[in-house]
């Protein structure tokens, strides 16, 4: 029984892993960017811990009672502050052996003497532990789900002002140990606020499932938690376009799985076939690539080539018709198909052609119907964080759907048809791919110096990062965001 039970889960194994839904965008984040992200967060750090609101301390010990209040953080000096992964877990901020200045004012009331005044304090030692755990949450959007924390203050120093100053500076033990407590208990809180509120607000700005123009919207949810190494962090998304009007009607991803084997940059961007030919299918379905060719559009070569081609049609129709406008309608009659490889990416397109004849008050009259299969070079590129293609028509046949002999008559039309497309209708394409679609990153954050490789089933795209905003502005402009949508 025992094999045949080995059998089972094998086959239950492989069969979870092929029918496992590979992601059509992949981006990997990697030591030297945590290291970039370091600074940002250090200095994010150091504004919650200055911002910390302290509760006023009260404390008794035989003859001694004091008040401590107005508590006010005046210096962080957070020295020796590092970021690192967390494998299995996520990012892990540490501070050792750093310091804050505070000032507090003091009430103490010592046998008859009552005294107040300021307090310059200084804590040292200061030693900070926090992990944030990265998961997807239900909408398949990045989140932190968990801060663990531990802080301590291994030493406090405090120098009295005031007109009894030096009478109590034999009572300063009592105050400063006061005061570490009072630091080790609100240190954790404000980093765990930071991490589970704060930092989620700018999590948020990541695009997960949102409308990239009027026809098309793009699907950018997770498709798992986070994979975290200790060099590491991959991110898998979906990456699929959906028709607006439809947004069920999708194709299935049978693309390879892109794979990232590089950490020497920051930042890694790995996209399939599939994120491309999504983006093709609910073009398609939007029933964007069609096209009418006539009037002022229609180039004056092209017109007397195909008035030419077609007059011996026309006079049997009737002569009289034989200077009547004509149209050309373009029609893309299925989703075009991404093709990547090591030599780069190229778009494989079939349409139909119609050339029709409009005689004046009547109706159309169609000429001819023809396939179009064309071949176009795709160059991909990053503008910030926005990811834009550029396309060029490379090959190009026609064939008409009615005789091989009528096919051999569209040979002279075979080159005049290619510049009008080069010069028409890429163009077109063009003028919608290079306003690019924006890549899941949040905002504030931005590629730099991108390099592109093609590989066999994918792209690769390497960057630096470059922080146009600081996480405070992000957090606090998606918080103000946040606030107006509940109100309305």
């Amino acid at each position: 029984m025992a094999p045949c039970r080995l059998d089972v889960l094998f086959l239950l194994a492989l069969v979870a892993m092929t029918t496992a839904e590979p992601p059509g965008c992949k981006i990997r984040i990697t030591s030297r960017g945590l290291e970039m992200l370091r600074a940002e967060t250090q200095r994010f750090v150091e504004e919650e811990l200055g911002n910390m609101t302290m509760p006023n301390l009260e404390g008794k010990d035989g003859r001694f009672q004091y008040t401590i209040k107005e508590i006010k953080i005046t210096e962080l000096n957070l020295t020796n502050a590092d970021l690192r992964f967390q494998p299995s877990f996520g990012l892990l901020f540490e501070v050792h052996n750093s310091s804050i200045a505070l000032t507090f004012e003091r009430n103490i009331l010592y046998w008859f003497f009552h005294d107040v005044g300021t307090i310059n304090a200084s804590a040292e030692g200061v030693n900070i532990n926090t992990a944030v755990q990265l998961t997807k949450d239900e909408w398949g959007r990045l989140k932190i789900s968990n801060v663990t924390c531990d802080a301590a203050v291994s030493k406090m120093r405090a120098k009295f002002t005031g007109t009894l100053g030096r009478v109590y500076e034999f009572l300063a033990t009592f105050l400063t140990t006061a005061m570490r407590f009072l630091l080790n208990q609100q240190i954790c809180p404000a980093l765990n606020h930071a991490g589970l509120v704060l930092i989620n607000r700018l999590l948020d700005t990541m695009p997960v499932r949102s409308k990239v123009d009027d026809f098309v919207g793009i699907d950018y949810s997770l498709l798992n938690d986070p994979v975290v190494s200790a060099g590491s962090l991959d991110l898998e998304f979906r990456g699929m376009y959906y028709d607006l009007q439809n947004e069920n009607d999708t194709i299935r991803n049978y693309a390879v799985y892109p794979v990232i084997r590089e950490y020497d940059r920051m930042v890694y961007l790995a996209l399939s076939e599939y994120f491309f030919d999504s983006g093709f299918y609910a073009y398609y379905k939007a029933k964007v690539f069609q096209m009418l060719i006539a009037k002022d559009k229609m180039p004056k070569d092209l017109e007397m080539l195909l008035r030419t081609t077609y007059f011996g049609t026309i006079m049997m129709l009737n002569p009289a018709l034989v200077d009547a406008p004509l149209s050309l309608e373009l029609k893309v009659t299925s989703a075009p198909r991404t093709t990547i490889k090591t030599s780069g990416a190229s778009v494989s397109v079939t349409a139909s052609m119609i050339v029709m004849l409009h005689p004046p008050d009547k109706p159309p009259m169609q000429l001819s119907s023809m396939t179009m299969e064309g071949k176009l070079t795709a160059k991909v590129a990053m503008k910030g964080k926005r990811l834009a293609v550029h396309m060029d028509l490379r090959r190009f046949k026609i064939y008409s759907n009615q005789s091989a002999l009528e096919s051999l008559a569209l040979i002279p039309l075979q080159g005049p048809l290619k510049t009008m497309l080069q010069l028409s209708v890429v163009p077109i394409l063009n003028d919608r791919t290079k306003r690019g679609v924006q890549i899941p990153l949040p905002e504030g954050m931005d590629f730099i110096e991108e390099v592109v490789e093609y590989h066999n089933g994918f792209i690769v795209i390497g960057a630096n990062l470059h922080f146009t905003k600081g996480l405070r502005e992000v957090i606090e402009r998606n918080s103000q965001v946040s606030d107006n949508s509940t109100i309305f």
